[in-house]
């Protein structure tokens, strides 16, 4: 990957938790990097001599630390641990060097000064900073430096949150930044969005002012930490955490410090002001070591009682004790299901909460532009790329019907933003026209929102045309150049009888309207798998025959699928778990986001892959380079993988796993994913040939007799339930052959789907596996019985 990106080598100077966290990233981009902190004080009196210490333990604790920083542990083997003191010589073929020392100013410049006569001509240099205005830190730096700096300011953990700002100075290069940015958004997959040279930027000016205001208002309106956690999430496009959670996450103890920060920077007249005051619970929270999750707890705390279990509390914001947390009941949050605008339009306290936040969030962002940004589409970008918020301000205006908005705000006396305003006469912030997306431009008239050069996003095509087909679980469309989409639409992309049959339906129209197949989706998540909601409901009243039609029909798909006689792209992101993970097997090839999560599940839930993921997954094992060619390596290596249910924290876990297959490819940038899966269908299909059928060679039943030894020991080690042995077996039948001859060559794969398919059918009969179907819908976690 390295070869084609425009920084082939960097340094990191700080290696703190974003220290380390930036240049875990940039090694998952395939880049070596330099890491270097200072040399401990007390380095002289350490044995071994460790001058490196601070720099080599947070490459160890990158090893630790989970979430995961690095995609693959090997990729700790590109960071090169050192120090300021010994190292700075070797920063002469960096390409680019990041500070991300202590926000103090005259630190940082005199780090720049050391900087000077080590880094090679042209090298890019840039700060981490999150609060000092770029003018200050070059400050009698001189011109040349200037010239090749800039602020790039991640978001924590930087391998997850997707926002990288970036602000350049008057004199910096106009070439260092477009390299930077080129790199950060093909190699790095943040979506890179330009900030002025104002406190906070984009993203934390507007974040904090509203975890500041969240927080208070809650407290003021007498609502729990729960009721305003769900209010202030899911309803509003707010992740889950809402804002107590979110505060617990990102640590209680930073808060203070941001805030007084910020509070410094901006004038006095500057509307944070005004909202912000002191909390005194949160104060004693900090004082007593309640900092969080990394903390003793924070707002949520987990306690172990005496008999082991864990239960989850919430403090009073009222009394600062704790109690057992619980379920929020407010019709605000079920008015959410139809609109924004249902829920800050509530009487009930929830209601009041919801539009007490907005409306003062929403005036405040408003009055910022063009003062942060150009234009209201980089604002928007940075709330849902750095908060992860499901729309940014403006959208959320819009949502609730802009002229209402500034109308509401005219009749409670409060001061309405010129933009607002303007957005009401206008009819909103962002319309259609052309069937492309126009926002407001703060000169009054509507502009194209433009995306990078290569860029391709669905959402695009959907809103300028209608669908070539579509059912209530998937559409195809038309993506340009004779490739054709296939998008899952059901509810977290379950896989049900109408996926399939439009999927059928699509395998007949590609070839009489294009040319390749691409199957692709906007959503958070590619797949989870079989909708078995569904499968337990037929269960449950008998329907044997609607379940056995289901597992036949998808069978009947994927080998479609596979033979199609033009070329299939899966392009996952997120989860593809179970029958998604079974139907990418069955692609021609994946070009897969860094960040896809694929694993074949079903034991999870008692079941065995009924949909041919098992065979996939061993012809995937047997056609690799230096695979054993004996029957009995390659089919335990299945049988693991399959009956620990595992599942890859990264694309590039994945292809360890055998999941993707060394040609298939890692894309790091999301929004280039489609771009990148059609550009990989229009290259198969010259002259494209469906594969040959496959042959297994199955080691039967004295390789059953094998695997039964290793399941009957995990039983009687206590590691496997009777019933977790009831369904290894089946696996065990499934991976071996079944009842062939020992050893023997199955050259028919529908030998083996029947396999797949008597097993599936066998396990959901059983009570046990019915009994975890259902633990799993109702808790989303498996039950081991």
């Amino acid at each position: 990957m390295s070869e084609a990106l425009p920084i082939r080598k960097a340094a990191v100077i700080g290696a703190g938790v974003m220290g380390s966290g930036i240049a875990a990233q940039i090694a998952n981009a395939g880049v070596p990097v330099l890491l270097l902190d200072i040399v401990p004080k007390d380095a002289a009196g350490k044995e071994p001599n460790d001058r490196s210490l601070l720099a080599r333990g947070a490459v160890e604790r990158l090893l630790k630390t989970e979430p995961a920083p690095l995609m693959r542990p090997e990729n700790a083997a590109l960071i090169t641990p050192g120090n300021i003191e010994d190292d700075l010589d070797k920063l002469a073929d960096a390409d680019w060097i990041l500070e991300a020392v202590l926000e103090n100013p005259e630190v940082k410049r005199s780090l720049y000064r050391r900087l000077e006569g080590k880094r090679q001509k042209g090298s890019i240099v840039s700060s981490n900073t999150s609060t000092i205005p770029l003018a200050h830190l070059t400050e009698g730096i001189g011109n040349g430096f200037a010239r090749d700096f800039m602020i790039t300011h991640f978001f924590n953990p930087p391998r997850y949150m997707r926002l990288l700002e970036v602000v350049a100075g008057p004199e910096t290069r106009p070439d260092a930044v477009a390299r930077l940015e080129a790199f950060a958004d093909r190699g790095l997959g943040k979506g890179v969005v330009r900030c002025k040279d104002t406190p906070g930027f984009i993203a934390n000016r507007i974040g904090v002012y509203w975890m500041q205001c969240a927080v208070l208002e809650a407290v003021d309106l007498g609502l729990t930490v729960e009721e305003a956690d769900a209010v202030m999430g899911k309803p509003v496009g707010i992740p889950k955490t809402g804002v107590f959670g979110l505060l617990d996450l990102t640590g209680i103890d930073l808060q203070p410090h941001v805030d007084a920060a910020l509070s410094a920077a901006l004038a006095p007249d500057d509307d944070y002001q005004r909202i912000r005051r002191a909390f005194p619970l949160m104060q004693k929270m900090i004082a007593e070591g309640y900092t969080g999750r990394k903390g003793k707890g924070g707002f949520y705390r987990m306690t172990k009682g005496a008999d082991g279990s864990r239960s989850l509390e919430a403090i009073n914001l009222k009394t600062g004790n704790y109690a057992p947390k619980q379920e929020p009941r407010l019709d605000s949050i079920d008015a959410g299901r139809t609109g924004l605008r249902a829920v800050v339009e509530h009487p009930d306290k929830g209601g009041r909460y919801a539009w007490r936040v907005l409306s003062q969030l929403l005036a405040y962002t408003a009055g910022l532009v063009p003062e942060i940004a150009d234009d209201i589409t980089a604002v928007d970008r940075a709330m849902r790329q750095g908060y992860a918020w499901k729309w940014g301000p403006f959208e959320l205006i819009d949502r609730m019907g802009v002229a209402w908005f500034a109308e509401r705000l005219a009749a409670e006396g409060r001061k309405v933003p010129p933009l607002l305003v303007a957005a009401a006469k206008a009819g909103g912030f962002y319309k259609t026209e052309g069937g492309r997306p126009h926002y407001l431009a703060t000169d009054g008239r509507y502009r194209p929102v433009e995306h990078p050069a290569g860029v391709i996003l669905l959402e695009d095509v959907k809103r300028a045309g209608e669908p070539v087909a579509k059912n209530g679980s998937a559409a195809l469309w038309d993506i340009g150049d004779g490739v054709l989409c296939f998008e899952f639409t059901s509810k977290m992309n379950a896989l049900d009888a109408e996926t399939l049959s439009l999927l059928r339906q699509a395998l007949d129209i590609v070839p009489k309207r294009g040319k390749a197949l691409v199957i692709y989706n906007e959503a958070e998540q590619f797949s989870v798998g079989a909708n078995i909601g569904l499968a337990l409901f037929a269960a449950n009243i008998g329907m044997w025959p609607m379940i056995e039609g289901l597992v036949d029909e998808g069978l009947a798909t994927f080998k479609k699928l596979k033979y199609a006689p033009f070329p299939t792209v899966g392009a996952p992101a997120g989860m593809a778990l179970g029958g998604g993970c079974e139907l990418l097997l069955h692609c021609s090839a994946i070009e897969a986001h860094a960040e896809t999560y694929m694993g074949l599940v079903e034991v999870g839930v008692g079941l065995v892959p009924g949909w041919g993921g098992v065979q996939e997954l061993l012809q995937r094992y047997q056609s690799e380079p230096g695979a054993p060619k004996g029957p009995v390596p390659n089919v335990a290596r299945v049988f693991e993988t399959v009956s620990l249910a595992k599942v890859s924290r990264s694309a590039a876990e994945a292809q360890a796993l055998g999941y993707l297959r060394a040609r298939d490819g890692i894309v790091m940038n999301r929004e280039r994913l489609l771009a990148a899966a059609k550009a990989r269908a229009l290259a198969l299909a010259e002259g494209y040939q469906p594969p040959a059928p496959a042959e297994f060679r199955l080691p039967g039943p004295g390789g059953r007799t094998a695997l039964k030894l290793v399941i009957d020991n995990f039983v009687l080690a206590g590691r496997a339930t009777p019933h977790d042995r009831t369904v290894g077996m089946a696996l065990a039948e499934l991976v071996t052959g079944g009842a062939a001859a020992d050893p023997t060559l199955v050259t028919d794969e529908d030998a083996l789907r029947k396999l797949a398919r008597d097993a599936f059918m066998a396990l959901i009969r059983t009570p046990a596996t019915l009994a975890r179907m259902e633990h799993m819908l109702e808790t989303g976690k498996p039950l081991r019985n």
